[in-house]
């Protein structure tokens, strides 16, 4: 089972290019914006998916991807990468699988001990710990083996921020049929398209 992980772990490093389990009850009355967390809405071609970001936790990791929100580049980029059971990823790429304008890599700040649950948001980067630019993951399954603590290379996947609603969406978008478009495996057969990216003041 571990060699299986460690194969999937490397898998997962190879493609990528650029707390207990929750009850989703797709219920935000109670949640707000605070010093330690910010809200913001994915707003998708398949439904909108509200996330808690955690700005306490990872505050690099956060401050880059509201750079990336409030100066329009997650507008118009595609899941382009999503496997059952496993996670969905966007932020990089448009739906002719160019790619997005990046600023420099961010530290790799995985050592706020965050785990890789389900509903969670990671950062995607290549093999370069610290190479994480625009795209990220929402992992479908806990990916324990993705934390710092599990991982072969020491560092594992920055977790940032968790849906909190939409978890519905983010489900049946990971059971959209794939394939290969240009060179890039698990694309969904069908753009997936992330048309806004709305961060919630309160």
């Amino acid at each position: 089972m571990q060699s299986i992980k460690i194969k999937l772990f490397c898998l997962f490093v190879l493609l990528c290019q650029a707390v207990p389990c929750y009850s989703y009850t797709d219920s935000i009355h109670e949640i707000k914006n605070t010093e330690a967390s910010k809200l913001i809405k994915l707003k998708t071609s398949e439904g909108d998916i509200t996330i808690s970001l955690f700005t306490d936790k990872a505050p690099e990791t956060v401050k880059n991807f509201i750079y990336y929100a409030k100066n329009g580049s997650y507008k118009g980029t595609i899941f382009h990468r999503v496997i059952s059971n496993f996670m969905i990823q966007g932020g990089g790429h448009l739906p002719d699988m160019s790619q997005i304008s990046a600023i420099d890599p961010i530290v790799n700040e995985s050592s706020n001990n965050l785990g890789n649950k389900k509903g969670t948001v990671a950062m995607a980067r290549t093999s370069d710990p610290h190479s994480a630019t625009s795209q990220f993951f929402i992992n479908l399954i806990d990916n324990n083996f993705l934390d710092k603590n599990n991982a072969p290379d020491n560092f594992g996947y920055c977790v940032f921020g968790e849906v909190v609603e939409g978890m519905e969406v983010v489900e049946r978008i990971g059971t959209t049929d794939t394939g290969t478009k240009l060179g890039f495996s698990d694309v969904p057969l069908k753009n997936i398209i992330i048309e806004d990216v709305e961060i919630i003041e309160e």
